[in-house]
């Protein structure tokens, strides 16, 4: 017996350093206050959560701002370009009114009716200078050979004196502006059973 009560005495004392140990372990921990991970971390991280708010703020900011000024933008062209078709129109009508002038005094006229007809030869002419300032011509059509992307065919007709697949007569007049087609003009083309013979 005598032999086992050094044992449980050392076993005892061992358990009472070790005890001992996590207590002062623990009271220098707490004492000092950074030894702990955690604790060091969260200042750091807290700053670098503020300063990543702060720039995610700017840049949401600035988003705001780029799509207020792109709507801006679309609105002031989309005004733009009415503001300049309503000029173009404008223009265009501007030039027609001495034209309608014109027929309006026409109408109200007592003439006969070969000075009415004069008169409106005078106004088509009128007209047609118009239609040059604004660089509409006529598209070529009686004597021309037929070409599918000017002319539209109503028919055939037979003319001996008409080389064939050109136009005999015109029904409609075509018009384009500058190398673009505004319609078509409508043709009856000559057919010439002479020159097809030969």
């Amino acid at each position: 017996m005598t032999e086992l009560e050094p044992l449980e005495i050392a076993a005892e004392g061992t358990e009472a350093v070790q005890d001992s140990g996590k207590e002062s372990a623990t009271g220098s921990s707490t004492a000092a206050g950074t030894d702990d991970p955690a604790a060091i971390a969260e200042p750091v991280l807290r700053a670098e959560f503020d300063q990543l708010k702060a720039e995610r703020d700017q840049l949401l900011d600035r988003i705001a701002r780029l799509q207020a000024e792109f709507e801006n933008a679309r609105k002031r062209a989309e005004r733009e370009k009415i503001d300049f078709r309503e000029y173009a129109i404008g223009n265009v009508v501007e030039q027609f009114l001495p034209v309608m002038d014109n027929f309006e005094l026409a109408l109200k006229s007592d003439s006969t009716a070969e000075q009415m007809r004069s008169g409106v030869a005078l106004i088509v002419k009128q007209m047609e200078e118009v239609l040059l300032k604004l660089q509409v011509s006529a598209v070529p059509a009686v004597g021309a050979a037929f070409d599918p992307r000017v002319h539209e065919a109503l028919g055939a007709v037979e003319r001996e004196d008409i080389p064939d697949q050109h136009i005999a007569e015109e029904i409609r007049r075509g018009y384009k502006m500058r190398e673009r087609l505004l319609r078509p003009a409508l043709v009856r083309v000559a057919h010439n059973p002479k020159q097809i013979s030969e």
